[in-house]
């Protein structure tokens, strides 16, 4: 049974990191219910490991990806990164000390309701690409900063990156293409999983990591070979259209089995 587990925990990792190095994501709504139903994880310690494999996807996936998104054209449009900061860490910060108060059982349909949620939103963005918001300096970072703290919210509550937020916001209010924004959405997930990472290390559920020590091994490994296999060679062959698509279908079937369970 444990040479199984950690076999799993290697392929999960594995093939999760591929779509997230791909489009820019840390890949964790599609790790969780896995977590939780496969692997039989409470799910406040199926987002603590979530997080942490996050925060490899995230780091990896970053480096990677400057093969074909050069880190020179994120640092253009550094503004856009930290404007969204100013809120994404508060929002993950404040939400990870809800999230290790909240009963498991409400944990759990949140968790649903907003991975259906993002898959609502990231149909929207795809279905309407000439939509975007023109906003002038003075309402833009304000709404920005707003922005950053939902999306910070999001993002400790699962244990995710939030890239599903932060690609179609980042391309609706500062213009930026797809795959860019992919690159940028990365940039800002990375230090706002780690504020949330470090409010989870005072609780207790918080012991899973070194309990589970050889199951996160296995995943952290599967999770950098798929991070850069998604990341620097498919990120220009396969169309973003196809994956994203493919995504909120992972997405609707994930927050069914999580509302059912």
């Amino acid at each position: 049974m444990l040479k199984y587990c950690q076999a799993g925990a290697f392929l999960l990792g594995f093939f999760v990191s591929i779509i997230g190095g791909l489009v820019g994501l840390g890949g964790a709504e599609f790790r969780l219910p896995f977590l939780i139903k496969l692997f039989g994880f409470a799910p406040l310690e199926a987002v603590i490991i979530n997080k942490a494999t996050s925060l490899v996807v995230v780091s990896s996936s970053l480096v990677s990806r400057t093969a074909v998104i050069p880190f020179s054209e994120m640092m253009k449009n550094l503004p856009v990164a930290l404007n969204l900061l100013t809120g994404s860490i508060l929002g993950a910060w404040l939400a990870a000390d809800w999230a290790t108060k909240v009963r498991a059982k409400i944990l759990q349909r949140v968790i649903a309701v907003v991975l259906l949620f993002i898959a609502i939103v990231l149909v929207l963005e795809r279905s309407f690409p000439l939509l975007r918001l023109d906003l002038p300096s003075i309402l833009l970072y304000p709404v920005g900063a707003l922005a950053g703290f939902l999306i910070g919210v999001v993002a400790a509550l699962l244990g995710v990156a939030g890239g599903e937020l932060l690609i179609p916001t980042i391309t609706l209010l500062y213009h930026l293409d797809v795959k860019l924004a992919g690159s940028m959405s990365l940039l800002v997930s990375l230090p706002t999983m780690l504020f949330a990472f470090a409010r989870y290390s005072r609780d207790r559920s918080f012991l899973v990591l070194r309990e589970k020590v050889r199951f996160m091994l296995f995943m952290v490994f599967g999770s950098l070979l798929g991070s850069f296999l998604g990341g620097s060679l498919l990120l220009e062959v396969i169309p973003q259209e196809g994956i994203l698509m493919l995504l909120v279908l992972i997405l609707l079937i994930s927050s069914y089995k999580l509302l059912k369970h």
